[in-house]
């Protein structure tokens, strides 16, 4: 993802971000309007505006009341296009201040709309189009990670040293770029019972996604895909070749990138080796019970145990004081790096994408190394404290990450402290961003980043309608 800064006084685009300053009061009225205006916005539905005025309702806190407005329908409002034609539901989601669609992102984006879709069809339709959207994307390069909408077009990496095409914005490979969405099409088909995402498209996707796996575990020593770009960013670009640090094929699947879009260190990345294990059972059983295909059903369930195997006995390392606990890198060689990066899927954000238990012992124990200053890209500042990463650098937070630790924690002082903290660094804007310096929450990159809004707006629900004493 190309790096991008904007600080409060940047232009507000497409989120509507007020740059002057403003106080705070009790009442809804005295908060600036910033979300979009209804006859700009490029989606509307009517069951997200009423869990809105609930939400404004029914919680004392104003600042919370408006920061849910403006954040939990921010995709619906600025990042959504209806391509559909009159054979299939087709929909772009383009990822916010950059115009493109990330697999991963988009998936993301419309997650937290799940669980209203019964009450709105065309919302369910806008995700069945983004499903059957994403499933072209694959087979056009399984490989790649983000998308145009326009298929001839030639985007800003075009030049890179890889095998790009037209219609594709970047190529960096991420085993969660084939893993959002499925998981997407996973719970859309279990909230609605509606397979009609599950065609001859979809199918050929889970066979690219299938044989894109098998590639990355790189068993015979060699990769079809390679990627080096000409940059002054190391995170950018592949060394050795453009195909990375050599690996031991012990099973684990290969991740040239991290889901912030930086290069790995070593290439089996845990987390995502985690969800692929998750995400190819998913894929398995819709292919069995819907497809009645028991061949490739039985191929991703086969390669779902060798990989959970392979985590078990790889991915998993002795720390000096926190125990057994999970790498977030290996090589297979014995080499791992331990860190947390602050983008999803994380060591952290693991219980949150099904793919371990939160009380799992191993999880516990990685959780306290993350959230503590032994992680390297653990920061503490007079603003807040939180997880960054390599992506921004030194002394940045991401919200994307204390959203997190709220979704994967039991404690609830700890989900009220990320609560308080979400709604007192949203730099005056009203809205959530990629990341905020741990000192100055007016110092931010990414004005406007919808995955991070919708992602608070669901943070926000969940406990409203779990636990609402947390948002007095």
């Amino acid at each position: 993802m190309k790096r991008r800064t904007f600080l409060q006084n940047a232009a507000a685009l497409g989120a509507g971000v007020m740059a002057s300053k403003f106080s705070f009061a009790e009442s809804f009225d005295t908060f600036p309007t910033v979300r979009v205006s209804a006859d700009q916005r490029h989606f509307s539905s009517a069951v997200i505006e009423d869990a809105i005025k609930e939400f404004q309702k029914n919680v004392a806190n104003k600042e919370l009341g408006w920061l849910f407005n403006n954040c939990f329908p921010n995709t619906l409002d600025t990042t959504v296009y209806d391509e559909s034609t009159a054979a299939k539901k087709l929909t772009y989601v383009i990822t916010g201040d950059i115009d493109a669609m990330w697999l991963r992102d988009s998936s993301a984006q419309v997650w937290p709309y799940l669980q209203f879709m019964k009450k709105d069809r065309k919302l369910q339709d806008l995700i069945l189009g983004l499903i059957n959207k994403q499933s072209q994307c694959i087979n056009i390069d399984p490989y790649a990670n983000a998308f145009y909408n326009d298929p001839t077009k030639k985007g800003e990496w075009f030049s890179d040293h890889t095998q790009m095409k037209p219609g594709i914005h970047e190529r960096k490979w991420e085993i969660d770029s084939l893993c959002y969405p499925i998981r997407l099409a996973y719970h859309y088909w279990k909230e609605t019972n509606d397979a009609t995402a599950f065609d001859e498209e979809w199918v050929k996707a889970q066979e690219n996604i299938y044989k894109t796996f098998v590639e990355q575990q790189r068993k015979d020593g060699n990769s079809p895909y390679v990627f080096s770009r000409t940059t002054n960013r190391g995170t950018d670009t592949l060394q050795v070749d453009g195909l990375g640090y050599p690996v031991n094929p012990v099973g684990l699947i290969c991740s040239a990138f991290r889901p912030s879009d930086d290069c790995t260190i070593f290439l089996f990345l845990i987390p995502s080796n985690l969800f692929a294990v998750t995400s190819l059972r998913q894929s398995a059983e819709i292919l069995r019970k819907v497809k009645n295909n028991t061949d490739l059903a039985t191929r991703m369930e086969n390669l779902a145990n060798e990989v959970e195997e392979a985590v078990n006995r790889y991915g998993i390392v002795n720390h000096p004081e926190h125990g057994r606990v999970y790498a977030f890198e290996v090589d297979g060689f014995g080499s791992y790096m331990m860190m947390d990066d602050a983008n999803v899927p994380s060591l952290l954000a693991l219980p949150y994408l099904g793919a371990v238990d939160v009380n799992d012992e191993v999880y516990q124990r990685t959780r306290k190394f993350i959230l503590s200053e032994k992680n390297p890209f653990f920061f503490k500042g007079t603003a807040a404290e939180g997880i960054g990463g390599p992506h921004i650098g030194r002394d940045m937070i991401w919200p994307m990450a204390i959203i997190m630790r709220a979704f994967t924690s039991t404690d609830e002082n700890e989900i009220q402290t990320c609560i308080e903290t979400l709604r007192k660094t949203h730099g005056d804007t009203g809205f959530m961003h990629e990341s905020f310096h741990k000192d100055d929450p007016k110092k931010f990159t990414r004005h406007w980043f919808a995955w991070t809004n919708t992602l608070f707006g669901e943070l926000l629900w969940k406990t409203y309608k779990e636990k609402p004493s947390l948002l007095k």
